[in-house]
């Protein structure tokens, strides 16, 4: 015969099962992670074609001011600053999962870039990024000629 035992003293948290499948699903469902890895921040996307290559990022919260963009031969670095958010003594965070800090993304580009041929613009919190190949970098196309 099983026999159960109630202790008045453990309190039954009918919520917690609920909780850890929610936050099961929140990492199953989250691209941007893998497990136990920490998002790679901010999120980039490339473009690119055969004179350029495009990236845009999104940014929200920032402006180009806080924004350094540097790009070297064949890296593009994007390093800015979120300040942290005013909190009063009286408030506890109930759920925080945005941005907060300085970060320094670096992304290796498919072929070298012209530094002084760059493009960047901040518009809506979205960087958009054109970068141009040196005309020495691009492919030449040979004519053939019949004999």
């Amino acid at each position: 015969m099983l026999q159960t035992t109630f202790s008045p003293m453990r309190t039954m948290d009918p919520f917690a099962d609920m909780r850890r499948m929610q936050s099961a699903m929140n990492r199953l469902f989250d691209g941007t992670r893998t497990a136990g890895q920490p998002a790679t921040y901010p999120a980039v996307n490339f473009w690119a074609g055969e004179n350029s290559v495009l990236m845009t990022s999104e940014l929200p919260g920032l402006t180009e001011d806080n924004i350094e963009l540097t790009v070297q031969d064949t890296t593009l670095s994007i390093r800015a600053n979120f300040p942290e958010p005013e909190t009063g003594d009286d408030l506890v965070w109930h759920r925080r999962e945005r941005v907060e800090g300085a970060f320094l993304r670096t992304i290796e580009l498919p072929f070298r870039v012209d530094p002084e041929r760059v493009d960047a613009r901040f518009e809506n919190g979205v960087l958009t990024v054109e970068m141009q190949r040196p005309d020495a970098d691009k492919p030449k196309h040979i004519k053939i000629k019949a004999s």
